[in-house]
């Protein structure tokens, strides 16, 4: 009887490949596989050999990139010297999620597929294509593919004599255990950030707490949006960066909301815990201290503010103890209910801890352990950094909008992230965020003759202002910026410093204010007014044209 273990490895960026590849892992448990679910960049690609039965769920991100944890898996498996059939015994198949309405749609599950077949591994379906755009989601893809897919595993490696299928009725046990800790037990320490080893630069694992050292309103009080430019302070931190390089921000949730879902979950914030995996080989989650109080659970690692998706529900429905919740919940968790799904959810942008408050009786009987499994962790975000070091050194400035907008729920949306950056006041105490670098898409060129062309309206210029930092520190003139902004008194970014370098000649500045005149104009009448320099540049001087939005 071949050994019935299943690998179910994912690249996602922002959770979806992830949430599904946990799909899969939960339907093969219910098959009795010995199943792991983990990220493309958490596997040992070298074991890949010694596997017999893979899943891969990918997401494509960009203009048909692989997402971020996938990147060294992707560099490994495309080596020129890896050997024809060095996966001869690997029985695999690939699902992809991506969105038709780019033109590298799907990329990565495509060219992953091909990848596997030249090495010798053995498909057993064509690559699943799951597509944003369709009406139902990916799900109109998927539901049918895991259909298929199932029946060609359980054909390779049938059930064991005398076992079933795990009925979708039962529910599966929780991926850890909560065990709370007793009162006088030694407090965790309160530091949640674990440093990095010396001389390693902050990642993901360990950020640097920075410093916030100013959180400076760049548009008028009376503009209708707030803008943010906030300065950190990385003396000693090890982080260096480029023009063009993003910070990545681990937020928290704000105190109101985590009282709030301590409340409706009946949880009491200041007791301790330790997690306890319930299968051996499971790993903790990173970034969470153990011990751990709920506080801090909630505060720093659950995203309940994020809109939950179907896997969401269909947890949530075991645990329902009234009829009318319970038959909603199977509604939303069913192929048949994504339609009014998507109308509850993801129209008016509906948080996890909303729908938590329109499920009262369901909520209050969530099980602790439960948790993990049923709420994402809070993603970090990025932001392209606004500063240059040589204009600015052991400093890093940002220029963030604060995310806040109407649907036709009362309460307005809020972005989790800038609402919270926006939030903190250096001025009232040491104010810490938590952050690392990475490298950014874009790159500016190396030969100090050439001429650069940035084009950025609104908060897109926080690139530009880095490069242009950047290149009038070392001294190269050829800088054209095309800025845009709504009104000349209200949200004209770093006016001040602009003019200035426009008078001491290091910039050529057009800019494009829509609404200060009656017929509106954008970046691209002034490029139009504007082609006979612009043509000169690019044709003569060999110029580089940057976008960011």
């Amino acid at each position: 009887m071949a050994k019935r273990r299943l690998l179910v490895l994912f690249g996602s960026q922002t959770g979806t490949a992830q949430d599904t590849a946990e799909r899969v892992g939960r339907e093969a448990k219910r098959r009795h596989f010995l199943c792991r679910v983990e990220a493309l960049d958490s596997c040992d690609v070298a074991n890949l050999i010694h596997e017999p039965l893979v899943v891969f769920v990918c997401a494509t991100t960009g203009q048909g990139d692989p997402p971020d944890n996938m990147k060294m898996f992707w560099r490994f498996l495309f080596r020129k010297n890896l050997p024809a059939g060095s996966l001869c015994q690997l029985d695999y198949a690939v699902l992809g999620l991506g969105d038709s309405s780019y033109p590298k749609f799907n990329f990565i599950a495509k060219k992953l597929h091909k990848r596997l077949l030249q090495l010798g591994g053995n498909p057993l379906l064509p690559v699943a294509l799951g597509d944003d755009q369709h009406d139902l989601g990916p799900d109109a893809v998927v539901d049918p593919w895991l259909v298929a897919l199932w029946d060609k595993i359980l054909a390779l490696y049938p059930l064991p004599p005398g076992l079933e299928i795990i009925s979708p009725d039962m529910r599966l046990p929780p991926k850890y255990t909560l065990r709370y800790l007793p009162e006088d037990s030694p407090l965790p320490s309160s530091d949640l950030l674990q440093p990095a080893a010396p001389g390693a630069a902050p990642c993901e694992l360990h950020p640097f707490a920075a410093r916030m050292v100013s959180n400076q309103r760049v548009t008028a009080q009376s503009h209708f949006q707030d803008v943010r430019l906030i300065e950190f302070d990385i003396a000693g931190s090890g982080i260096t960066f480029s023009a063009g390089d993003v910070v990545m921000i681990q937020p928290q949730n704000c105190p109101e909301d985590v009282q709030q879902f301590c409340q409706l979950l009946r949880l009491e914030p200041h007791r301790r815990f330790v997690l306890e995996p319930t299968e051996p080989g499971t790993s903790l989650p990173p970034l969470l201290p153990q011990p751990c109080t709920i506080q801090d659970l909630v505060t720093h690692y659950l995203d309940i503010s994020c809109v939950p998706r179907r896997s969401f529900f269909e947890l949530l429905a075991y645990f329902s103890t009234n009829e009318l919740e319970r038959e909603k919940l199977q509604e939303f968790s069913s192929a048949q209910g994504q339609e009014e799904l998507y109308s509850y959810c993801n129209r008016p942008r509906r948080t996890t801890l909303e729908a938590m408050w329109d499920f009262p009786h369901t909520t209050c009987a969530i099980p602790a352990d439960y948790l993990f499994d049923l709420i994402p962790r809070i993603r970090p975000r990025a932001f392209s950094i606004a500063s240059s070091m040589l204009a600015h050194p052991e400093r890093m400035q940002i220029l963030v909008a604060v995310v806040r907008y109407k649907t036709r729920l009362s309460k307005p949306r809020r972005g989790l992230c800038s609402t919270w950056l926006a939030s903190l006041n250096p001025e009232q105490g040491d104010v810490r965020v938590p952050l690392w670098v990475k490298k950014g898409g874009m790159k500016f060129p190396a030969d100090p003759a050439t001429p650069v062309i940035m084009i950025g309206p609104g908060t897109g210029v926080a690139p530009f202002r880095a490069a242009i930092q950047e290149r009038v520190a070392q001294g190269r003139r050829g800088n054209c910026l095309f800025f845009g902004c709504r009104h000349k008194c209200k949200d004209f970014y770093c006016q001040t410093e602009w003019e200035e370098l426009v008078t001491k000649g290091f910039l050529t500045l057009f800019t494009a204010f829509s609404r200060d005149q009656e017929e509106k104009v954008y970046v691209q009448h002034r490029i139009q007014e504007n082609r006979k320099l612009v043509w000169e540049l690019l044709s003569s001087g060999n110029a580089h044209v940057y976008l960011a939005g």
